[in-house]
């Protein structure tokens, strides 16, 4: 959207008070995404009051999900744009700019797809913000997974797959803009292509890539347990520049919750993952995310996700408390578990997690890792702050770096001197060690 609006020669703000337009993109996944998001869109409107001549849009997930009723709920809203319509975003700005929704008397206007389909490609205007060494790229949208406790096929569509030489144009643009780091994401990584009438799968992209020399880590977001084949694995131990980070959200590890929640496999199938994947691949890094209290989770199945995490000993794990989304199958099952035991067993995976981290890093004091400079630490102005090739942006531990002259953005050797829960401590000076 930021790309759209440059292209239309507006500019970017730094504050709502200071913009002629304030823009909201929302979340409308789980119940307190959506909480935050009427949060923020209810604080705009109240700067909205201050400044009659401001004017506020609406996009995203919420807005598909709940257009009508937010139209009517909160007129103040000048335009609401669905989850699939951000293209429509730079006719959206120059309609307010030349004031044809200045001095509107009905409802908000409402440009949402009622069946999402648009998804952006290496044409489209994008503006890196925030560190522009590293990157998000999406080789796909929507999903056509039956999970049964998911919204998101009703809020992002049908899965559709970009072309494998739209994502390497892609990738090679931002190398030459100094990403050093690309995330590649969609809701469900290891199905890319599968719409499409080619022969493009995830292990040709990461091939195709791999011949991007200006990108040094190409790390893979939510992959699925099932998808996984040989190939694929043998593509992501030989690609130089595919890191050996794979994010593979398991959800459960109990055969009768992965039915109910509809994930179309079994626990021999996780199970039989983790060993091929540490088996095939050098220190790979497993990241993996658990729901917990979700209906008809017994303190049985609880229990034998509890022993799977003590016993799979996974790099990073997430663990969320189910939350009932109106729509999906999950939302009319029964018996549902109390949100004071949902919440007690989040913790006790956690803390299992806490435990399973903090021996991991010990483990890794006396080692050098190649670590990407990230910022300059809020501790101390002589420390820097970087994550090696195990750490994903944002959801990660990181590496507080001492002894380091190198720029934001370099990669830089380093010897792990000391380790916490999550994070490591290592010196950038050879002479150090």
């Amino acid at each position: 959207m930021i790309g759209h609006a440059h292209g239309g020669g507006h500019g970017i703000a730094l504050e709502p008070s200071e913009a002629d337009v304030m823009v909201v993109n929302t979340c409308g996944f789980i119940e307190s995404a959506k909480e935050e998001s009427i949060d923020t869109i209810l604080e705009l409107v109240e700067i909205k009051k201050a400044h009659k001549n401001k004017r506020l849009i609406v996009t995203g997930c919420l807005s598909q999900r709940y257009g009508d009723e937010l139209a009517k709920e909160i007129p103040e809203v000048d335009v609401f744009l669905g989850s699939a319509d951000y293209n429509k975003f730079a006719d959206v700005l120059s309609s307010s700019s030349h004031g044809e929704l200045k001095g509107r008397k009905s409802l908000p206007m409402l440009q949402i797809s009622k069946k999402p389909d648009y998804i952006y490609d290496h044409n489209t205007p994008r503006v890196l913000t925030g560190q522009n060494f590293s990157a998000h790229v999406k080789i796909a949208e929507g999903c056509d997974r039956p999970c049964a406790f998911c919204i998101i096929p009703k809020l992002r569509g049908a899965q559709r797959s970009r072309p494998i030489s739209s994502i390497v144009s892609e990738a090679q643009n931002l190398g030459s803009q100094g990403v050093k780091e690309i995330n590649l994401i969609a809701q469900d990584l290891t199905r890319y292509g599968k719409d499409l009438e080619s022969t493009d799968n995830l292990a040709n992209l990461l091939e195709s890539l791999g011949g991007v020399k200006s990108i040094d880590w190409i790390r893979l977001h939510y992959t699925y347990p099932s998808e996984f084949n040989d190939h694929l694995i043998s593509v992501i131990k030989n690609t130089s520049n595919v890191a050996n980070y794979i994010d593979v959200p398991m959800q459960h590890i109990n055969d009768g919750m992965l039915k109910t929640m509809r994930r179309g496999h079994t626990s021999k199938v996780t199970r039989s993952l983790v060993d091929r994947l540490r088996s095939q691949i050098d220190d790979v890094i497993i990241r993996s995310t658990f729901i917990v209290g979700h209906p008809g989770e017994t303190d049985q199945s609880f229990q034998e996700l509890a022993d799977f995490i003590e016993e799979a000993k996974l790099d990073h794990v997430g663990a969320f408390t189910y939350s009932s989304e109106k729509g999906t199958h999950s939302a009319t099952l029964d018996p549902i578990v109390p949100p004071e035991v949902a919440l007690e067993r989040k913790e006790i995976i956690m803390e299992l997690q806490r435990q399973i981290s903090k021996k991991k890093n010990e483990e890794r004091v006396g080692k050098e890792l190649t670590v990407l400079v990230e910022r300059e630490s809020e501790e101390s102005e002589f420390l820097m702050e970087g994550r090696f090739y195990g750490q994903a942006p944002e959801i990660d531990g990181l590496v507080l770096l001492t002894d380091c002259e190198a720029a934001v953005g370099e990669m830089v050797k380093a010897k792990v001197t000391q380790s916490t829960d999550y994070d490591l401590v290592a010196s950038a000076n050879p002479e150090c060690w």
